[in-house]
């Protein structure tokens, strides 16, 4: 198998249907190339309904004991059966479906690439300017890390080649944040990593309207520090935003 989509979900029955009709379809790989997995959290919403009305794995968890999206997005990984990894929140959205599956059969399927990032906006019917000159900067802040060598991308979505998920044993469980963050980090030490533009995600903008993007923007800076400076991250928890 060439592709396994990985997405972490914990109530998420509002945004999860635009993404997974999306992705039901737009994708014209052959059935036996990809496989979509649901990895969730322990949703009391729809969301189980959803992924199963569309075909999904689900993996759900049954523990009492909260689990971080870090856990999620490496149950998920473990499953995959594909050679790529392709792990995208729920509430995003693809530009384009078939040109985002054309750039991966074209550049990254069969390189020697060990991971790639995209370039992340706003919804467009709900982008202001805001989120414009947010998501602009971090984009080439983004590219300037990996450039210095830190390597850094966007945990909406992340590629990453399945044996070298699993040789770094994936996502950092001990981060309730910015282990997105870390895990391209550890990448960039081994092995390449491509940011680009040709894939582009479209992100809702709701957890920006709740706090603003003074408050998120320096979260992620308090917690990219401390995992570069003392591997591990200031919050303890990421805030569920529905």
């Amino acid at each position: 198998m060439k592709y396994s989509i990985i997405i972490p979900t914990l109530n998420e029955e509002k945004l999860l249907p635009q993404l997974l009709e999306q992705l039901t379809g737009g994708i014209t790989l052959s059935k036996s190339d990809y496989e979509i997995i649901i990895s969730d959290g322990g949703s009391k919403d729809e969301t189980e309904k959803i992924a199963n009305r569309f075909g999904c794995i689900f993996i759900k968890h049954e523990s009492s004991i909260k689990e971080n999206i870090s856990a999620g997005r490496n149950k998920g990984g473990m499953k995959a059966q594909g050679m790529w990894l392709i792990f995208l929140n729920a509430d995003v959205r693809l530009d384009n479906v078939q040109s985002f599956f054309s750039f991966l059969e074209e550049k990254v399927y069969s390189s020697s690439l060990f991971a790639v990032g995209g370039h992340v906006k706003v919804f467009p019917e709900e982008e202001i300017f805001s989120d414009r000159l947010f998501h602009g900067f971090y984009y080439y802040y983004f590219h300037l890390l990996n450039f210095l060598g830190m390597g850094t991308g966007r945990g909406e979505c992340q590629i990453v080649k399945k044996n070298v998920f699993l040789r770094l044993n994936g996502y950092d469980e001990n981060l309730a944040a910015g282990e997105d963050f870390d895990l391209f980090k550890r990448i960039k030490k081994i092995g390449n990593i491509l940011l680009t533009d040709d894939i582009l995600v479209y992100e809702s903008p709701r957890r920006f309207r709740r706090f603003g993007y003074l408050r998120v923007s320096l979260t992620w800076f308090k917690n990219s520090i401390s995992i570069v400076l003392m591997k591990k991250s200031i919050s303890r928890e990421w805030e569920e935003v529905r």
